[in-house]
């Protein structure tokens, strides 16, 4: 299928999502004639997002969604045109294109980076970056996530190499069951497996504050997406709505907060978490994002991950938003 994701399997929960949200978008528009973009989530973020703030109120077009646990098996919907969209934080995305993913980075995302961690158990022995030499990693979702750059970043930043210890992928409802049984000491993840991990024997050892990650993430679209023009209306009318959906999360965050319990069961506390973590505001990609974003691109090509790179000025459309 796609060779840069092809080791990320499509796994049975995800493959399950997909049918169950009906992301199958060989119909572009609905019996009365509207259009249909397919949006590609993760985790049920953007959904809860637009739900709980009632953004698509007097959308002129429908919305289905796509659901999966990570960026490797969403990106294998939108290569299999199951999902009109991507959404992911920068190193997924450009794994994607890396690998041949016939996607354009749309809209550019931003964060405080704290969404991404590197999670020890409390019993680890692990107790800075520096006791990681030698030790086993695991790292979620997949190889190019954008926790295995806080990963590789955080070791160059404390004088060791990337091949100072052993990576495993594994996807992260997989690799939070092992990590509360105890299976596995040290997870680099995100969201909220992070704070999961967290609430069940982890330790934060180090978060992608302070410019650790870049904080930034993209929504894409496919090119066979972006090649309709009513689709393409559409996902300009959407990008404008998600904006306003994510100013409203920074402005109620107790009501965001709730609404993820709601709608994803997690517990009060990893909701406030997830809630003051999210994506703050839908930016245009400007050559700022691109120069950022291609730091991050150029590191992980250097060690063997993102191979080929990616130019990533020349993987956008800033037509959608201005």
């Amino acid at each position: 299928m796609i060779r840069r994701l092809a080791a990320a399997t499509l796994s049975m929960t995800a493959l399950l999502a997909l049918t169950a949200c009906g992301a199958d978008s060989s119909a572009d528009t609905s019996a009365g004639g509207q259009v249909t973009l397919t949006i590609g989530d993760q985790a049920k973020t953007l959904q809860t997002i637009i739900a709980a703030s009632d953004a698509l109120k007097g959308a002129k077009y429908r919305v289905k969604w796509a659901e999966f646990e990570g960026a490797a098996p969403l990106y294998q919907a939108v290569q299999a045109n199951a999902a009109d969209t991507g959404f992911s934080a920068d190193l997924p995305a450009l794994q994607a294109l890396s690998g041949g993913v016939k996607v354009k980075n749309v809209a550019a995302l931003k964060n405080d980076g704290t969404h991404v961690g590197l999670v020890v158990r409390k019993d680890s022995g692990i107790d800075s970056v520096k006791d990681l030499k030698g030790q086993k990693v695991v790292v979620s979702s997949a190889k190019g996530s954008i926790s295995e750059y806080l990963l590789a970043n955080v070791l160059k930043q404390n004088g060791l190499s990337y091949k100072d210890v052993k990576v495993q992928y594994l996807l992260p409802t997989d690799a939070q069951a092992a990590f509360a049984s105890g299976k596995i000491k040290i997870w680099a993840t995100f969201g909220v497996y992070q704070a999961v991990g967290l609430e069940q024997g982890g330790r934060l050892l180090v978060d992608g504050g302070d410019g650790r990650v870049s904080g930034i993430g993209f929504v894409n679209a496919s090119d066979k997406a972006l090649a309709n023009s009513a689709k393409k209306t559409a996902l300009s009318d959407f990008l404008q709505r998600l904006s306003t959906a994510l100013k409203w999360t920074s402005t109620h965050q107790d009501a965001y907060a709730k609404a993820i319990e709601e709608r994803n069961g997690a517990d009060a506390t990893v909701a406030k978490t997830l809630a003051s973590a999210a994506y703050s505001q839908v930016l245009p990609i400007t050559s700022d994002v691109n120069t950022t974003v291609q730091q991050v691109a150029d590191l992980m090509n250097s060690i063997g991950v993102l191979d080929p790179n990616v130019d990533v000025a020349k993987s956008t459309d800033t037509s959608l938003l201005k």
